[in-house]
């Protein structure tokens, strides 16, 4: 691959919004509470608009976002952030039912070779022989935030035990702003494509609007040194289209 360049998500191949019925029953899988509204809400909305059954794992509890928070502690945190994931989910068309939450902690998603890794490893095997999605959404692989990195592994963990592993397909959230060139999917190791959402964009702007503790002025005003998403970084989740990336092999 000493040729192989990374891959341009801008000018990916644009496949039109009917292509996402053809995904079948989807799985997505997000380390955190607004990962799958940032990541793929247009294509989920997409997916519940055809009537096809839509699922979503939260990884982590999602409380490492303003962990000096004394008004709001770690229990209250993590419901607040976990009932913002179910008014997102709904604007997007998914049922409350769909949601299984896996309670890992923010910030330390642990990987498949220790104890806890393990254990999340054998629920999400369970919830995807339960299920048997179609396709399955998880943040690209190194999308550069540890927790998505974890939760990718997790997951590729997890189908490796299946006779028959549904697609893998791996979206992007911090990878727009934060890659390094070897962060970036590169080409020969991965194809990559865009989704025409314009059709649900209003539905994926107000899901990421319910995220109201990641957005200025926030929910959890006593922790000054918490995180908010900044403008930068919701522009790319503004566009009209998504980009989704699936490994070689």
């Amino acid at each position: 691959m000493s040729d192989a360049k990374p891959l341009d998500f801008h000018t990916l191949p644009l496949k039109p919004a009917s292509y996402a019925a053809s995904l079948g029953s989807t799985a997505v899988i997000a380390p955190h509470p607004d990962d799958e509204s940032l990541g793929c809400g247009g294509l989920l909305a997409l997916l519940a608009r055809a009537g096809l059954p839509v699922w979503c794992v939260l990884v982590s509890d999602g409380t490492m976002s303003h962990p000096n928070s004394r008004k709001f502690p770690a229990p209250q945190r993590q419901a607040i952030r976990e009932q913002e994931l179910r008014a997102a989910l709904a604007e997007l068309g998914v049922g409350p039912q769909m949601l299984l939450p896996l309670g890992l902690p923010d910030g330390a998603v642990p990987t498949p070779d220790t104890p806890a890794g393990a254990a999340a490893v054998q629920r999400l095997t369970a919830f995807f022989r339960r299920t048997r999605p179609a396709t399955v959404l998880v943040p690209w692989r190194r999308d550069p935030h540890p927790d998505h990195r974890s939760t990718s592994l997790l997951v590729r963990t997890a189908l490796d035990e299946l006779a028959q592993p549904p697609r893998l397909i791996e979206y992007l959230v911090w990878a727009w702003e934060r890659a390094t060139p070897a962060d970036l999917p590169q080409s020969g190791e991965a194809t990559g494509w865009r989704l025409d959402i314009e059709s649900v964009l209003t539905q994926k702007t107000q899901a990421i609007a319910e995220h109201r503790s990641q957005l200025a002025p926030g929910v959890f005003n006593d922790d000054p040194t918490g995180f908010l998403l900044a403008e930068s970084m919701l522009a790319h989740f503004r566009q009209p289209y998504e980009a989704y990336v699936e490994a070689a092999g």
